[in-house]
C-alpha cells in the first residue's frame, strides 16, 4: 500500500540539502586527508601521493557542485531557460570523470527552460544509481517547447533500479514517509509535475529507462472556456 507525500517546505529543503552534502562529503574529506599526509609526512612517495589525492578529490568536489548547481539549486531567475550544453559539460564532468561510465549524449543544443533541464539531470542522477560500477548512459532530447521529450537509459554490471525510486518519483511511499536517500526521486517527480511532464520507468535485466514527456492535456486538468 502506498501513500501520498507531502512535505513541509523546510523538511524538503533540509533533506535536499542533506543529500547534497552526502554527495561532496566524500571528496572534501579525501582532500583533508590528503593535506594531513603533505603536514605529517616527509617521504616524497607519500606526498606525491597526497597531491594527487588533493587533485582527483578536489576534480571530483567541483563537479559534483557544479552538477548540484544546475539540477538542484536556482540557477538564473524565475522563468529562466538553461543552455543543454551546460547541461552536458557538468553531466559528463560527474559522471565520465572516473572513466566508468561513457556518456552518450544525443540531442541540439539550444535554451530550454530551466526546470526541464533540472529534470533531465536529475533523471541522470537516478539513472547513474542504477549502474553503481559504471556502465553506459544514453541521453537523449527530442523536440523543443511544450513538446519536449527526454529519456536517459543506462546499461552496465549489476544493474539494479531501487525499489523505492517508481513510487517516488509518483510522490507516494511504500513507507509513508522519505528520507535522504529517497529524496531526490521524490524531488524529480516535483520538478516533472511543474513541467507538465510525466515520468515513466522501465527495467530490464539488461536495461534500465527513464522517460519523461508531456501529459495530455486532460491529465494537467485543462477546461475548455464555453
Amino acid at each position: 500500500m502506498t501513500t501520498p507525500l507531502s512535505l513541509e517546505p523546510l523538511d524538503l529543503a533540509a533533506l535536499l540539502c542533506s543529500r547534497v552534502c552526502h554527495d561532496v562529503i566524500s571528496p572534501v574529506g579525501a582532500i583533508v586527508n590528503g593535506l594531513e599526509v603533505l603536514e605529517e609526512d616527509k617521504d616524497e612517495g607519500m606526498r606525491e601521493f597526497a597531491l594527487d589525492l588533493i587533485r582527483k578529490s578536489a576534480k571530483s568536489a567541483s563537479a559534483r557542485l557544479q552538477f548540484c548547481r544546475l539540477a538542484f539549486g536556482a540557477a538564473g531567475s524565475a522563468g529562466a531557460s538553461i543552455d543543454t550544453g551546460d547541461a552536458e559539460k557538468v553531466a559528463r564532468g560527474l559522471f565520465g570523470a572516473d572513466e566508468r561510465t561513457t556518456l552518450n549524449w544525443d540531442g541540439p543544443r539550444a535554451f530550454v527552460a530551466k526546470n526541464k533541464v533540472k529534470l533531465l539531470l536529475n533523471l541522470c542522477l537516478i539513472s547513474s544509481a542504477c549502474i553503481p560500477r559504471g556502465g553506459v548512459m544514453n541521453v537523449r532530447i527530442e523536440g523543443e517547447g511544450d513538446d519536449l521529450k527526454l529519456s536517459v537509459a543506462v546499461k552496465g554490471p549489476n544493474l539494479k533500479l531501487a525499489n523505492h525510486v517508481a513510487s517516488l518519483l509518483q510522490g507516494v511511499s511504500e513507507s509513508g514517509g522519505v528520507d535522504a536517500h529517497g529524496i531526490q526521486p521524490y524531488f524529480t517527480g516535483l520538478v516533472a509535475r511543474d513541467c507538465g511532464m510525466a515520468v515513466e520507468v522501465s527495467a530490464t535485466s539488461e536495461e534500465v529507462q527513464l522517460k519523461a514527456a508531456p501529459k495530455p492535456s486532460e491529465a494537467l486538468g485543462e477546461t475548455t472556456s464555453a
